[in-house]
């Protein structure tokens, strides 16, 4: 017979709903971590709107599906009511990406998309629309923010729904595995997209690998809340795809020290970057629009773990909305063996 105490904890269980992107309810956040995020929010923007801004969040997706895609969704939309820095709608159609709903927008936040995340199956018609009313959105003077997957679209070799599965190290244990790498990213999809966002998923080290997060950019506006200080984190690391990713094309906001990864960590990738450049975030300026994509989200500590971090995406988003003025010119290439 079990105990009173069990018996309770199984009711509890059962009459809690499932939640998280690859639940029964995969537009349903953890109650546990929406509290956690929503604890740690930035109180202030460090911009006032010029006007009343609204944010569309599309957490469409044709590849993985991330558990924490509602997290990421509810703390953009709970970001932006605490701060008063936009409104949001989340949609999870990407069907309703046109161009006449895009209209109301300044900028699209996109959320773990993974895989061909726009198109339409079998029809061409649908989906250059769509393709293009995203491209044209973006290029006409709005915003485009991604995390995390967003970068893990439009390549050869995507993943589809099952496929990739993770079998995550056990937090604080050592560096195991077999080196592995894929087919380097395979090849560009939809090359538009993939210049504007800034480079694709080429491979990465499982959750929850831990690395240092360096700041490339000190004095940018976007990192103002790091105070030019490296931190440690733990998550699923992305590396990219060495073609598509450059800085000539992108200024960079952050990156792993990769210097300060182990041997044995460095050893899981197979055929590493040339330059050894493992970027983290960044911006950059599309037509007249603006782009901001941060590749840590894949855990949903990531959304409140870090109180600063949250604050980055912050600045991330209000660079984008046309709010906040940052230092967008592209770098030049990497030093190598950095």
């Amino acid at each position: 017979m079990l105990a009173a105490g069990v018996v309770m904890a199984i009711a509890v269980a059962r009459a809690q709903a499932p939640c998280g992107g690859r639940s029964s309810q995969p537009q349903a956040p953890c109650d546990d971590d929406v509290k956690r995020m929503i604890s740690v929010l930035p109180a202030k923007a460090p911009a006032a709107p010029r006007q009343p801004r609204r944010v569309l969040v599309l957490a469409a997706s044709q590849g993985y599906v991330h558990s924490s895609i509602p997290l990421a969704a509810r703390t953009i939309t709970e970001m932006g009511a605490k701060t008063g820095a936009w409104s949001t709608d989340v949609t999870y159609d990407a069907a309703s990406v046109t161009a006449g709903n895009l209209k109301p927008y300044d900028a699209i936040f996109l959320d773990g998309t993974t895989g061909t995340f726009l198109d339409a199956a079998n029809d061409a018609a649908a989906t250059e629309a769509r393709r293009s009313a995203l491209i044209e959105f973006v290029r006409g003077g709005k915003g485009l923010a991604g995390i995390h997957a967003a970068a893990d679209s439009y390549h050869g070799g995507a993943p589809t729904p099952g496929t990739m599965k993770a079998q995550p190290r056990t937090p604080g244990t050592p560096c195991v595995g077999t080196a592995s790498g894929g087919n380097g990213g395979g090849s560009p999809l939809w090359p538009e997209f993939n210049r504007a966002i800034g480079g694709y998923f080429k491979w990465h080290w499982l959750y929850p690998t831990p690395v240092t997060v360096k700041i490339d950019d000190p004095a940018s506006s976007i990192n103002a809340a790091f105070k030019g200080r490296p931190f440690n984190t733990i998550d699923e690391i992305y590396t990219f795809n060495e073609e598509s990713f450059s800085r000539r094309n992108v200024h960079v906001l952050t990156s792993i020290d990769y210097s300060l990864m182990t041997d044995c960590d460095k050893a899981l990738e197979a055929r590493p970057r040339s330059d050894r450049d493992y970027p983290l975030s960044w911006i950059r300026r599309e037509g007249s629009g603006r782009v901001f994509y941060e590749a840590l989200g894949h855990h949903e500590s990531i959304y409140y773990n870090n109180p600063a971090l949250l604050e980055h995406i912050l600045a991330g988003m209000q660079y984008v909305l046309g709010d906040l003025a940052a230092n967008d010119r592209p770098g030049p290439a990497a030093m190598r063996g950095r």
